[in-house]
């Protein structure tokens, strides 16, 4: 299998961009932090479904300080510096301000990433399932699994019995997706509306510190993906994305706008998405009674922290 994925991948460059390669890349603090229950996720083809099943509520918990963020196929970073296995990269399509203007920083393994920049194609879809697969031909062998909701790929031709050969970075040839699972890349404005229904479709999937993925997800992750799959850039963190858009006067909020949670004089440590009257909230909960995306009442301890709401989509 990644025989054929891998087939064109060249070594990253430092000063360069560099693209992602696999389904999902997990981004790093340092190599140290991985532990052996990790290994799915460092693995030449990660398997982040099967990474996130085998941990412990613990294990997950865990996680703080080790992972930072997740890289979808197709994805560029700026490559910072390669040794070895791992290499140093800022992920230009994440913002970060507090952490550095370029992007998100971080670690993420070496054979997760192919020098250049991704192909382009007669025109660009998004995934619109909340996973799928790539195949070698319409309805064949699977070569790519995982492939997530907010993933852009370039169409490399025309339709053939409900599939479409889109073109993967470092792929021997363009591969198949279901064309059920995908949808036209935005062009337009969305609403905030569009952006509860994103939200919506991820609710369940497990709180994964650091997760950007229908497998696993945080709450700023959560926010980020859903904006993403809709066209729309926002920064990664939720502090950062606490002064993204119009603040709302709270109790004038709107469903899909975003609530803000933070202790005296810190800042914003959480974020959620309005989804109903009475501060009903979709958010990613890392809170042991929950550790996954809820749609919920906000609890008495949320309220106390809860400091702003703002909107990004109207």
């Amino acid at each position: 299998m990644s025989g054929k994925i891998f087939a064109q991948r060249t070594a990253p460059t430092a000063g360069r961009t560099a693209t992602v390669a696999v389904s999902v890349a997990t981004v790093w603090t340092r190599p140290e932090a991985v532990r052996e229950i990790d290994a799915p996720a460092i693995a030449e083809v990660p398997d982040v479904r099967r990474w996130v099943a085998s941990m412990s509520k613990q294990q997950l918990l865990d996680l703080d300080g080790r992972t930072l963020t997740q890289l979808l196929l197709g994805e560029q970073v700026l490559v910072e510096e390669v040794s070895g296995d791992w290499t140093r990269v800022i992920a230009i399509e994440q913002p970060a301000g507090k952490l550095d203007e370029r992007g998100y920083p971080g670690v993420v393994r070496t054979a997760h990433l192919t020098g250049g920049e991704p192909p382009q194609g007669v025109r660009e879809v998004v995934v619109d399932a909340t996973a799928t697969a790539l195949c070698d031909e319409p309805n064949g062998d699977v070569l790519l699994r995982g492939v997530v909701i907010g993933t852009r790929l370039a169409v490399a031709g025309e339709r053939e019995r409900g599939w479409l050969p889109v073109l993967v970075p470092a792929a021997d040839g363009p591969l198949w997706v279901r064309e059920a699972d995908v949808a036209t890349a935005p062009t337009g404005t969305p609403s905030a509306k569009d952006l509860l229904a994103v939200a919506e479709r991820l609710r369940d999937v497990p709180y994964v510190w650091g997760g950007l993925s229908a497998y696993g997800i945080d709450c700023s992750g959560l926010v980020h993906l859903a904006h993403r799959r809709l066209g729309v850039t926002v920064p990664r963190d939720a502090d950062d994305q606490s002064v993204v858009g119009e603040q709302i006067e709270l109790g004038h909020e709107q469903p899909g706008d975003l609530y803000f949670f933070a202790r005296p004089g810190k800042s914003p440590h959480h974020v959620g998405l309005a989804a109903g009257p009475d501060r009903q909230m979709l958010h990613a909960s890392g809170q042991e009674s929950a550790g996954k995306v809820v749609n919920e009442p906000m609890t008495e301890d949320r309220s106390a922290t809860l400091v702003a709401a703002r909107r990004t989509l109207t």
